[in-house]
């Protein structure tokens, strides 16, 4: 089954295809000519990626799906949430979003947090939901070259390392992105 993935992230993309497995064919928007930034203007993680889906869906008619993943941290009352990309700046470069998560949490004793992840599919025209979280916290340090994103400072709930120290494998297995796909593969594995 071939599916546009809405998404210029090379990282998500290798990720998601990973999950999915040989079954579904991911393309991004690009490989089919759209090429312009997809609108993020949603109050909440499944507003943005209901926006980006049909967003896709209305330009190429064919079936898609797009996510929107927030990191919620409770000692910032859920922050950077919908933000979690442009935390730093409209730059969107992790380094400065971890830099800008760790200065602003020094000192700080409470440390939980999740990540999130909403995902919207359309097939055949009508939309379905996804949902994945991962419990954890924020290190106090960067650790780790593998992943992408906060994945350095995030150590998931069970383990003594960061989502950048496990294999991807690993990572798929536990990740919120990881459980929203896996349901949703399922799902479409049914139709």
């Amino acid at each position: 089954m071939k599916l546009i993935f809405a998404t210029g992230n090379p990282g998500k993309l290798r990720e998601a295809q990973e999950i999915l497995g040989n079954d579904f064919e991911l393309i991004t928007p690009a490989a089919v000519g759209l090429t312009e930034d997809i609108p993020e203007t949603g109050a909440t993680l499944r507003d943005n990626s209901l926006q980006k889906a049909q967003y896709i869906f209305e330009r190429t008619g064919m079936d898609c799906f797009a996510d929107d993943t927030g990191l919620e941290v409770d000692a910032l009352g859920g922050a950077p949430g919908v933000e979690t990309a442009r935390f730093a700046g409209p730059g969107r470069r992790s380094a400065d979003n971890i830099a800008k998560l760790l200065s602003v949490m020094e000192g700080c004793t409470e440390r939980s947090a999740r990540f999130r992840t909403s995902v919207s599919l359309i097939l055949g025209g009508k939309t379905y939901l996804f949902d994945g979280v991962m419990e954890g916290e924020i290190g106090l340090e960067a650790y780790g070259d593998g992943g992408f994103g906060y994945d350095p400072v995030f150590v998931p709930k069970g383990y003594g390392v960061t989502a950048a120290q496990i294999s991807e494998e690993e990572k798929n297995a536990i990740s919120h992105r990881g459980k929203a796909l896996r349901a949703m593969a399922s799902f479409l594995k049914e139709q």
